[in-house]
């Protein structure tokens, strides 16, 4: 019993351990993360400071980008235009309202499309994991696929997508900016998810197949578990892509209240004058991609049992 006791208590203080350890870890990327931050804002600032107010170019060819009002505004002039009015009528709405509403508006169609591209892409890795001869056919493909400019497919998509309907419901803009994030999404998802499912080594297959376990339950009980660590990595890369594919796609197919389009329509009006005026939407594309990194971080967390490793 003393023995036993004891084993416990080993087994107890070693858990604490390992939760110290990872809290410490938690802490320590949070505080790198904020170092970050403030060592960009404080780079931006120097080179305003002491950057040639002109820039410098070589030839056709800019080096050093221009330290000027009119083109770089200070951190702290960025986010006092969250205050001000969007026009100069009365009661118009801050620039902090529309870019707020105009993120929650992003992420939506961005937070579909990642779903959407997330399932496309594992069902595509498990199809070339169960088979050699569809893994030859598809990745190929797969790998194809990104380099297609989305200048090209935007276009293509909304104008196809006119012709779409079922009853009462029509296809629209924002249904092809969801395809278009889904679209970036998949390709991340789809490499992690096959690299990770083929990670187990052959001994561990073998061995799964002498006992007469069949692939779904090998799939179940050793590929996924095996996977996880090249998952997450996946799904991080495929929720920043997802954002960045609904911006471009609002901005290409023209699809207003989304932040995309405030970018556009905020620097064609802010000018030379309040350079400040076009960051309000760019902050709002970040804080997008920052959420979608959050959930997929939060995703971590439930499966903290499997993470022995996260893989690139």
């Amino acid at each position: 019993m003393p023995q036993a006791d004891g084993g416990s208590e080993s087994v107890t203080t070693v858990r604490r351990g390992e939760r110290g350890t990872s809290n410490r870890a938690h802490y320590r990327a949070a505080l790198l993360g904020v170092a970050g931050i403030a060592l960009a804002a404080s780079a931006w600032e120097l080179y305003k400071a002491f950057g040639p107010q002109a820039g410098v170019t070589v030839g056709q060819t800019i080096v050093l980008p221009r330290a000027n009002d009119g083109v770089m505004p200070h951190i702290w002039q960025m986010f006092t235009e969250f205050g001000k009015p969007v026009t100069a009528g009365t009661g118009s709405q801050t620039i902090g309202g529309a870019v707020l509403a105009a993120t929650w508006f992003t992420l939506r169609l961005a937070g579909t499309g990642w779903i959407v591209g997330v399932i496309i892409g594992f069902a595509l890795a498990m199809l070339m994991t169960r088979s050699r001869v569809a893994e030859a056919a598809a990745l190929p493909w797969v790998v194809v696929s990104q380099t297609v400019p989305l200048i090209a497919i935007a276009p293509l998509l909304a104008g196809w997508g006119q012709y779409l309907h079922v009853g009462s419901w029509q296809w629209g803009l924002p249904q092809s900016v969801m395809v278009i994030s889904a679209y970036l999404a998949f390709y991340p998802m789809s490499i992690g998810a096959l690299k990770g499912l083929t990670s187990p080594d052959v001994y561990q297959l073998e061995l799964m197949h002498v006992y007469g376990i069949g692939w779904w339950r090998t799939f179940l009980r050793l590929r996924l578990p095996a996977a996880v660590p090249y998952l997450l990595p996946a799904l991080r890369l495929a929720a920043t892509m997802a954002v960045v594919g609904a911006v471009v796609g609002e901005t290409s197919v023209d699809l207003q209240g989304g932040v995309g389009y405030l970018i556009i329509s905020f620097q064609q009006t802010a000018g030379l004058s309040d350079a400040a005026r076009a960051w309000p939407p760019i902050i709002g594309a970040m804080v997008d991609g920052l959420i979608a990194a959050g959930v997929v971080a939060l995703i971590g967390v439930l499966l903290r049992r499997y993470r022995r490793g996260e893989n690139a």
